[in-house]
């Protein structure tokens, strides 16, 4: 197999938790490979869109709309530094999903085009070294009032601090270790029934607060 190419049981445990996601009703999972070459990265996008292909669940590519295109994902997620969203638009077809990332007012308001934005980083987080600016929750409030679609905030989730977020405006979330149980026991903790509990929960605490009074 060419380099960087994930093995076989990489691949059957990514595609696996893809499966698990799908029955929790997670709406959109990101492929974010940045070390694999095309090829293999569109061969991994591909076995994730074979599973997902009529649900609910989409499946985004990291910052690559050339292997998002080629393979025919549901869309494209824009790093804050890469392409403007209204360029990939241009050579996008419809119904195409477009997300950009934002860490300031500024770049939220730049972000003409987009679907979405992922907005953070809000808490520190373990895949972010420290020292890094934080958005806080009221950076992130102010992006969402800035912004002109949904916003989902990243960085430092944890349950208690859904509600926080919801209270800020987020449309969602967006997580890597908040799925991952202490220890690193991803499989465990991504079992249908343990993921369908914990996306569940999320979607009853973000309820909660946007139908208050």
């Amino acid at each position: 197999m060419p380099a960087g190419t994930p093995d076989i049981e990489a691949r059957r445990c990514l595609v696996e938790q893809a499966r698990h996601a799908i029955e929790a009703r997670v709406d959109l999972i990101q492929v974010r490979e940045r070390d694999l070459e095309a090829a293999p990265l569109a061969a991994l996008v591909s076995d994730l869109i074979a599973v997902t292909r009529r649900t609910s669940t989409r499946v985004v590519v990291n910052d690559r709309l050339d292997v998002a295109l080629a393979c025919g994902a549901d869309g494209v997620h824009l790093r804050g530094d890469s392409i403007a969203p209204e360029a990939a638009r241009r050579i996008a077809p419809s119904g195409f999903l477009i997300g950009r990332s934002v860490h300031t007012v500024d770049e939220a308001a730049a972000a003409r085009g987009a679907d979405y934005l992922i907005a953070g980083t809000v808490f520190e987080s373990a895949s972010k070294a420290r020292g890094e600016p934080l958005l806080g929750i009221e950076g992130l409030a102010a992006i969402v009032r800035r912004a002109a679609v949904p916003v989902l905030a990243i960085g430092g989730v944890t349950d208690e601090r859904l509600a926080a977020l919801a209270a800020a405006g987020a449309a969602g979330f967006a997580a890597i270790g908040f799925f991952v149980a202490p220890g690193g026991a991803t499989a465990e903790r991504c079992r249908a029934i343990a993921l369908r509990a914990i996306v569940d929960d999320a979607r009853r605490r973000f309820d909660s607060v946007n139908s208050a009074p």
